[in-house]
């Protein structure tokens, strides 16, 4: 006789995968930005309710938590995000979103459907002894103010504790059904700076009575390209970017102004309080140095996604357990993206995983508007996380 407990299978959700497919795709259909998330926060409250859930919503603003306890034992959690991007879909797909400007470009819709799925299951088994919370988050995309940080903030670890938490999110470039790890640092922080360069304007013929600020914007992007280059130890990976430089109105105009933006990014706080100094200390010298001045607005960001050790190689095995060691990269490369489930990660032990979402035609990149979640993960995915909280919680 087999007394070896059962844990979930991949073919135990898979009598649910029709209905997760439904699920994602009216989520897919109908994309809310962050902080509007009432119709998704609505659909996983009502959904998790009729399944015996603890439910309570408004954490954050617009966050759910639902809470199921059989037993006594350990605590976990689990978050998904639900916010979507203010893009224009290009998809052409049936479901495509019905919100001009709007779409769910990054497969937050997937995450929230995984995470149902394995929620709808862990209720119908119970085959667990402790405590389960599945943080349903606002906002992750906003950059700052975000919702992992209002709900940290709104008291989500006193108000619904766990020993250790984790997340994950889709990754295109690999297959469906490949779980991407890495201990330690894993994707980058992420700060923004808004630069305004003030010169004093003119007519372009007269420019010895001006002070350009788009020479002294020109400058001060070439100068940044020394920052990573000449300031940064060449084994810390840093990334320093002028996304965005705006100035002038005609040909003939010497304007009194120019605005530039940069998107930095590092993965430890020596290199990224450095990378601050420097980058105000050049841009200070480099306006002064031709009589103009600069105001500069430097906008901390996500932290770095940090794993813990110990739960990041409790993650992996559980997944190795899953779909085996071919689907499985247990170090993954450093991403230069990041996440504000490091907020989490700073208040409890955890772990943030990947999981693949295609290869090649079937895996466009995020953040684009042709791109779209890859349904054959749903049942995979939501198949983890509920095989994660039976193993934690066993």
């Amino acid at each position: 006789m087999n007394t070896e407990p059962h844990y979930c299978e991949i073919d135990d959700l898979q009598p649910m995968t029709d209905e997760l497919t439904r699920i994602r795709r009216h989520i897919h259909q109908h994309p809310e930005m962050a902080y509007e998330e009432f119709e998704t926060a609505a659909l996983v409250a009502g959904k998790l309710r009729a399944w015996g859930y603890d439910v309570t919503e408004g954490v954050g603003e617009t966050g759910v938590v639902g809470t199921l306890t059989v037993g006594s034992g350990k605590r976990i959690g689990l978050r998904a995000d639900m916010d979507a991007l203010p893009l224009t879909e290009q998809t052409g797909l049936p479901y495509a979103s019905v919100h001009a400007g709007t779409m769910h470009a990054c497969g937050h819709d997937g995450h929230t459907t995984m995470l149902l799925g394995a929620a709808e299951y862990l209720a119908r088994t119970r085959n667990f002894n402790g405590t389960v919370h599945l943080y349903f988050q606002p906002a992750e995309e906003k950059g700052f103010d975000s919702g992992a940080q209002r709900m940290v903030n709104d008291g989500l670890f006193e108000r619904f504790p766990c020993d250790a938490v984790f997340g994950l999110h889709n990754h295109p470039g690999e297959a469906p059904g490949t779980f991407l790890f890495r201990s330690g640092a894993f994707m980058s922080a992420s700060d923004k700076v808004a630069i305004t360069v003030h010169g004093h304007g003119g007519h372009a013929a007269r420019p010895h009575l001006t002070v350009d600020p788009i020479v002294v914007a020109s400058s001060i992007v070439m100068a940044l390209q020394t920052v990573v280059a000449r300031n940064v130890n060449p084994v810390e990976p840093a990334v320093v970017t002028v996304g965005l430089l705006q100035a002038g109105v005609a040909n003939n105009v010497i304007s009194n102004s120019a605005y530039l933006e940069l998107s930095i990014r590092s993965f430890s706080k020596p290199v990224r309080a450095l990378l601050k100094e420097r980058v105000q200390a050049l841009v200070h010298a480099q306006a002064s140095s031709y009589g103009a001045t600069a105001t500069i607005d430097y906008m901390e960001g996500y932290p770095v996604i940090d794993n813990t050790p110990a739960e990041t190689e409790f993650a992996l095995q559980v997944a190795r357990e899953l779909v085996g060691d071919a689907h499985i990269i247990p170090h993954a490369d450093q991403l230069m993206s990041s996440e504000d489930f490091a907020y989490m990660l700073e208040q409890r032990p955890g772990c943030f995983l990947r999981l693949g979402n295609g290869v090649g035609e079937d895996g466009c990149m995020v953040h684009n508007p042709a791109y779209d979640f890859n349904d054959k993960n749903l049942p995979i995915g939501a198949a983890y996380w509920a095989r994660l909280v039976e193993r934690y919680l066993s």
